[in-house]
């Protein structure tokens, strides 16, 4: 084939090679800053590598290698398919790749685009990368876990081992100041993409409000109307048409709106691009149709990197999907959110790469500079364990001394680190063990490495690979949630994905068998395993906290303490044990769904997740039975194995375990007799009339200090029975401000009862704001004014009752009472009680508590 020569000499880019050319000399590094469709991604490296020229000119000399890291395999393969068709070569020859499991790369190769994954798993096995000159970062701003920490690997490579190595940050949009600062290196911006893109702001109509996207949720009126926009792009628009939309199952829904079987199905081919599409099918979409129209309904997979021919409409969703981690629960999930604005660029970019084009955007046009300007860096959000576990074996295992564009966050790293050393990976300072280094030498999550070295012995290396092969990329959900009948599904399938999964499990079995550092070198699968069971002791072994025991209803209880669900119809409900191999917790739920599991026994739960195992002597006060337990239990993390009581506990625990029963049910599990609530209401009245000394004793205060009141008084209680025997008076008693002498002074204060006129000594009522003396209006004659109280800072509220206890008025000041509302009391109530005294004038009369005849009689007898 011949080389594209007017193809590479139109590329907008060229422009800015000479200058680009002039900072790697200078610098060694540069930011390049190129739109979309300007040659970025094609025409830099086949410069950079000398082989943009005539093919003849391109002498052994005057060829350096260049290595291109992409995010995505599918980006890899299109990359390297278009430099070799603009050499007119195939791919394998001068531009060869290299993702997981799979290289073409031949022995002239000069240009190698790998992903960043790839990249980092060389400069981990060979920091100083022999034989390459030049190294691509592309897209990078897409923050990608693996591109920053390959990034900052590259700079150490750079300061210490290889100087001449040149680096290029290249991106459409990016931060270009804060790479520039990371890189120490000038930015160099090419001009724009040749072809204009038309701007068509779509919303929704407002006759029924699109809801809110919710954790994966996306509302169905959403999707309808992106269908809907599909449509009218094809009526109003030439070309093909790329849908960009946040995941497969949106994907699924949209196609089936467009080519749902029925009369208005759209004159078009409706083709799907996403990570896991066939690679059959990528390279379809990406190497042109024919006569007939298409319809791509892609992924953010499709934002960067790709040019899709025939393209000149997008039709962008405005929804992507950002990983969130759960740390605490070891649990990780897909969230969906709005596009950054960034990424919106990049969208409406793939319109222009071979003509004007136009883009549609399913969201009004007032919002849009409310989209958050970048997407969120991966670093900020994701598991940390196979990062934490890089650096450390980089010798850097908190990762302060990488170059970072943002630091990790403490927390994830704490929780990877954590995991690390559960599994052997770390020592106790976060340095690599030997152990790590083997791990890390898989290109497996930590997890996995773990249970590929683990469980080859027990299972037998081929067997092992096959199910880690099987776990390192999430099946399709059509294959079922029981890794068993996954795993014979894959053997049997002929699909994209069992095609990878084959090709990596040969991959890992040649990592056991080659004697990777920690392997099984010789072992074939010949451990006498079951393959139910030995799928149930790999998934177990990588995910030791998500062994799970049945709770009943579809609903287990895992290691980690965090309960999950199965499916309703799921095969696995009626399990007694599961390893959980994937689960995601919806957004405001407590309860994870379990995506794919293993079915295991309690051995097998034992013996993976060994290190959870404790035999605990428990003395804690129950909520349930609002009682002390002592028991002796087994268990498995939050998984309770067994338990039985035990007879004689420490007291001393006990004696905690009650403490504690106090705090969480309150002091009314105390005997409070009526002096004692009395005393507690005078204290709190002293407290909030005059401060200290006198002590708070609100519910919250005699909490807090719950330990220094009661915690003697318990003696040799052993359950709350015995805290109903303990006198809450005489601990409040020991609360009083003795040391100051001012607790003599209580009855003056705040006296429990005072004397009236009648002789009667009438309790003092401190239970509600003020505190109240409720005595019969007879009782009070010549009384001109009730005392008052706390230093005579608060008067006495006076309920005046009838003859038959009932409130006839309320005073705090008797004198007034007396002159001007007694008058109307006694017109009211003399008739009513007509046996009773009502003077004339209540302050000379004789206070009494008895009617007017056995008052009378009284005093005859006194005389």
């Amino acid at each position: 084939m011949p080389q594209r020569t007017d193809a590479l000499r139109h590329l907008p880019v060229r422009s800015c090679l000479p200058a680009l050319s002039s900072a790697l000399e200078e610098y060694g590094a540069a930011v390049l800053c190129a739109p979309p469709g300007t040659g970025k991604t094609t025409l830099v490296p086949l410069a950079l590598a000398g082989l943009d020229g005539p093919a003849e000119a391109a002498g052994p000399g005057s060829v350096r290698r260049v290595l291109v890291a992409e995010p995505r395999r599918i980006a890899v393969r299109a990359a390297a398919r278009r430099m070799a068709w603009l050499l007119g070569e195939e791919v394998g020859d001068r531009i060869g790749f290299t993702v997981r499991g799979e290289r073409v790369v031949g022995p002239r190769c000069a240009v190698e685009v790998v992903t960043t994954g790839v990249l980092l798993q060389r400069l981990q096995r060979d920091p100083e990368l022999p034989g390459v000159d030049v190294v691509v970062l592309d897209e990078c701003h897409e923050r990608h876990l693996d591109a920053d920490t390959a990034a900052a690997f590259l700079l150490d490579v750079r300061a210490a081992l290889r100087p001449e190595l040149r680096l290029v940050a290249a991106s459409a949009t990016t931060d270009a100041e804060a790479w520039a600062r990371l890189l120490d290196a000038p930015v160099v911006e090419s001009p724009g993409a040749a072809h204009p893109v038309r701007v068509v702001w779509a919303p929704p109509p407002g006759l029924r409000p699109v809801r809110p996207t919710h954790g994966l949720r996306v509302d169905p009126a959403l999707l309808e109307h992106v269908a809907a926009v599909v449509r009218r792009a094809l009526r109003e628009e030439d070309g093909d048409v790329l849908c960009f939309l946040p995941g497969v199952g949106e994907i699924a829904r949209v196609a089936e709106r467009l080519e749902g079987g029925g009369w208005d199905d759209v004159d078009a081919d409706v083709l799907r691009v996403h990570g896991r599409a066939p690679a059959a099918v990528q390279d379809a979409v990406l190497s042109g149709g024919g006569e007939r129209r298409r319809v791509v309904l892609a992924t953010s997979v499709a934002e960067s990197s790709l040019t899709v021919p025939g393209v000149r409409v997008v039709v962008d969703s405005g929804l992507t999907r950002e990983p969130r981690t759960d740390h605490a629960r070891g649990l990780g999930a897909l969230v969906t959110v709005r596009v950054s604005r960034a990424s919106a660029r990049q969208r409406a970019g793939r319109a222009g790469r071979e003509g004007p084009g136009v883009v549609y955007r399913c969201w009004p046009e007032a919002e849009h500079d409310r989209l958050p300007r970048f997407g969120s860096p991966e670093i900020a959000v994701a598991d940390l364990t196979a990062f934490a576990l890089r650096a450390a074996c980089w010798g850097d295992p908190d990762a302060r001394g990488l170059a970072l564009p943002d630091p990790p966050p403490d927390g994830a790293m704490a929780a990877a680190h954590e995991v690390l050393r559960a599994i052997g990976a770390v020592d106790g300072a976060g340095r690599a063990t030997g152990r790590g280094t083997a791990m890390a030498a898989l290109g497996l999550h930590p997890r996995l490495a773990r249970a590929l070295l683990d469980g080859a012995p027990l299972v037998g290396a081929r067997r092992a690979a096959e199910v880690v092969a099987l776990l390192s990329e999430e099946p399709p959900r059509e294959y079922g949630d029981e890794v068993a009948a996954v795993w014979r599904a894959a053997r049997r399938g002929g699909d994209a994905y069992a095609t990878r999964w084959r090709r990596e499990a040969r991959r890992l079995e040649g990592a056991l068998l080659g004697g990777v550092p920690g392997g099984v070198p010789g072992r074939r699968g010949t451990a006498d395993t079951a393959d139910d069971a030995a799928a149930g002791m790999l998934v177990a072994l990588a995910f030791p906290e998500r062994v799970a025991r049945s709770r009943g209803e579809r609903t287990f209880l895992m290691a980690s303490g965090t309960r999950a669900e199965v499916a309703p119809g799921s095969g696995l409900r009626d399990a007694p044990w599961l390893a959980v191999a994937v689960a995601d917790r919806p957004v405001g739920s407590a309860t994870a769904r379990v995506r794919l599991a293993a079915v295991v026994d309690e051995d097998t739960a034992r013996e993976a997740a060994g290190a959870l195992y404790a035999d605990t002597e428990e003395i804690f006060w129950s909520t349930g039975r609002r009682d002390v337990v002592a028991r002796r239990v087994e268990r498995l993390g939050a998984v309770e194995l067994s338990s039985r009581p035990i007879r004689d506990p420490d007291p001393a625990l006990v004696r905690t375990a009650l403490l504690d029963g106090v705090r969480r049910e309150g002091v009314g599990l105390l005997r409070w007799t009526r002096e004692a609530v009395s005393l507690r209401q005078r204290l709190a009245f002293l407290h909030r009339e005059l401060g200290e000394p006198w002590p708070d004793v609100s519910d919250e205060a005699l909490l807090a200090r719950v330990d220094e009141w009661l915690g003697g008084a318990l003696g040799t209680a052993r359950q709350r029975a015995d805290l109903e025997r303990v006198d809450a008076g005489r601990l409040l008693d020991a609360l009083l401000p003795w040391t100051t002498g001012q607790a003599a002074r209580l009855g003056e204060l705040a006296p429990e009862r005072i004397e009236v006129p009648s002789g009667s000594r009438i309790r003092v009522d401190y239970g509600g704001e003020r505190p109240v003396l409720a005595v019969k209006l007879q009782e009070l004659f010549g009384w001109r004014e009730a005392p008052r109280l706390a230093d005579g800072r608060v008067p006495l509220l006076v309920h005046l009752l009838s003859p038959a206890g009932r409130p006839a008025a309320v005073t705090a000041d008797l004198a007034s009472f007396w002159r001007d509302g007694y008058r109307s009391v006694r017109a009211e109530l003399r008739g009513r009680y007509p046996r009773h005294p009502w003077p004339e004038d209540p302050l000379t009369a004789e206070p009494t508590g008895r009617t007017t005849a056995a008052a009378r009689g009284a005093a005859e007898r006194g005389r």
